[in-house]
């Protein structure tokens, strides 16, 4: 399936340039998605799911121990532990021998924009007014890395591209693909938005909506036997922190796969809404018991700081 390019009527905003000082230091926004290696990454999603709620400190054991129930090894675990802290995402605290880690600071707003991204998405249908938003660039050869980081930044904003240096989407406010721009500091950049309707020659590869409909159907297929568990309560608690995890890991990559786009351009049997039914509940139908095998774990290793792990919902969000 292909979409449209619309003709080009549109009010252009110019990114313009900024110091490094008032760029400051900004991490990219999908702070659950880029943490390097595989326990890096659990281990900001098991954070971000059981102590963001309270802003908590996670005992380097009781970290440990969760990593296990995942099959990782305290070795991998505690490496990822200090590759975390050396590239500022997690804060360490020591307390005579027994080491906590936290997210504080701008660390933690990332993280808990992220969460609520990835939580929030695909639960309303929003309105559209019929214009798009176009973002055109030029990032010199020699600036790769500030060119990727882009790249991942406007696809997180539900960007894609027509071309190398022209990204469209018909939902993303001009305003967050200015901030982006200017954090990153490209300044030979242009943001445009189109008044016109959805028309001229086609979208191809902007956005393969075949492969996001797959993985859609992929996820109900097996999110819904799991769903049918919960209901009759045939989970237990260690299952419940594991396949919690998972729902959300593979939620989260429709935050990348799926544009988002205005049900205006979408097939009427799109999978989105029914996808999202089945995550929500699972994810919040586990919710309590994921909590307790994480609470069980830290009672053991941590019993003061039990009360610091909550879990949190699609419904109430960190």
């Amino acid at each position: 399936m292909t979409v449209g390019i619309p003709p080009v009527r549109s009010r252009v905003v110019t990114a313009t340039p900024r110091s490094a000082a008032q760029r400051g230091s900004r991490s990219d926004p999908p702070a659950l998605r880029q943490h390097g290696g595989a326990p890096q990454h659990l281990l900001m999603t098991l954070y971000a799911d059981y102590w963001l709620s309270t802003g908590g400190r996670a005992s380097s054991a009781a970290l440990v121990r969760l990593l296990a129930e995942f099959g990782i090894s305290e070795s991998s675990s505690r490496a990822a532990l200090g590759r975390l802290s050396r590239r500022g995402m997690v804060t360490v605290h020591r307390n005579g021998r027994r080491t906590f880690y936290g997210v504080e600071g701008a660390a933690a707003a990332t993280l808990g924009d992220s969460v609520r991204r990835v939580l929030s998405f695909g639960a309303v249908s929003r309105p559209w007014d019929g214009r798009w938003t176009t973002v055109a660039f030029s990032v010199p050869e020699e600036q790769r890395e500030v060119r990727h980081r882009l790249r991942t930044r406007l696809r997180w904003l539900g960007f894609a591209p027509v071309f190398d240096g022209f990204w469209i989407s018909p939902t993303a406010p001009a305003d967050d693909a200015l901030r982006e721009l200017e954090a990153l500091g490209v300044t030979s950049a242009a943001v445009l938005r189109t008044d016109g309707p959805v028309a001229g020659r086609p979208l191809t590869g902007a956005w393969d909506l075949d492969e996001v409909r797959g993985l859609y159907e992929g996820f109900v297929d097996t999110a819904a036997p799991l769903a049918e568990r919960v209901r009759a309560g045939g989970v237990t608690a260690a299952e419940a922190l594991v396949s919690r995890t998972r729902v959300m890991d593979e939620w989260r990559t429709f935050r990348w796969k799926d544009p988002d786009l205005p049900h205006e351009l979408l097939p009427a049997d799109w999978p989105r809404d029914t996808a999202r039914a089945l995550f929500a509940e699972v994810y919040d139908g586990l919710g309590p018991l994921a909590e307790h095998r994480v609470r069980q774990i830290v009672l053991e290793l941590a019993p003061d700081d039990v009360d610091l792990v909550r879990h949190h919902t699609t419904r109430r969000m960190p």
